[in-house]
């Protein structure tokens, strides 16, 4: 072993650590500023979010209000454009039937003054009559008729039944014929029906054959009391349409 040998093992003194000891300082400064904090908003920000919240509920109260006020105004505001709609629609309806009953007083005053040319004031009175037949052809060879038919001897009564007539002439050199389901082209065709208290005119259209000369119209009516037979010439018939 040599004399300068030095021990394996030394001990040192180990002193405690400042570490500890600032961050136990540091936590208490920290809780200090949070109960600072606390502190200042419990006795500055507490009485204005009183404030706060009494204006918010006062808002809020304010606006449910003008809401239901809106909604009441949205409410009205349907009801009167319904009821101007309403409004609109019937008074179209009686802008259109007042332009009906229009029409209708100028048709009857056009009726009477017709009536009134027709029998005239000194004319005598008589019951059912056939006052003119007239006839006018049209183009596709066909004759459009129109048979006015008059009654004066009883104002008050209707005059019903059916009406008939035949054109006479001459066909193939011969006297001929031409009766009212010939005119119309098809057997068993109903006579023109008639309902009247004054005056009524008939009118529809008619075919003559070819070859054929008319000379003058028969008109027949039934279903009063007595028929009736009255017959017009062809030419006279004819003159206000022309052939």
């Amino acid at each position: 072993m040599s004399g300068s040998s030095f021990p394996r093992y030394q001990i040192v003194e180990q002193r405690p650590s400042r570490r500890g000891l600032w961050l136990a300082l540091a936590g208490l400064a920290w809780a200090g500023t949070l109960a600072g904090v606390w502190f200042w908003a419990s006795h500055t920000a507490a009485p204005r979010l009183g404030r706060v919240q009494q204006e918010l509920g006062q808002v809020q109260a304010r606006f449910r209000q003008q809401q239901g006020e809106l909604q009441r105004l949205s409410q009205r505001e349907s009801t009167l454009s319904l009821s101007d709609r309403i409004s609109r629609t019937a008074n179209q309806e009686l802008q259109a039937s007042l332009a009906e009953r229009d029409e209708e007083i100028a048709g009857l005053r056009a009726d009477v003054a017709f009536y009134e040319r027709l029998v005239g004031a000194t004319a005598p009175r008589r019951g059912l009559n056939v006052h003119l037949a007239e006839f006018n052809r049209v183009p596709g060879g066909a004759w459009q008729y129109q048979i006015t038919l008059t009654q004066t001897l009883n104002r008050g009564a209707i005059s019903e039944g059916q009406m008939r007539f035949a054109v006479e002439g001459v066909r193939g050199g011969q006297l001929a014929t031409i009766g009212w389901d010939e005119l119309h082209q098809q057997p068993g065709v109903a006579g023109q029906a008639y309902s009247f208290r004054y005056f009524q005119q008939l009118d529809g259209s008619v075919m003559l054959p070819g070859g054929f000369t008319p000379q003058r119209v028969k008109v027949q009516l039934s279903g009063g009391d007595s028929p009736v037979e009255q017959a017009f010439d062809w030419k006279l018939a004819t003159s206000a349409g022309g052939k």
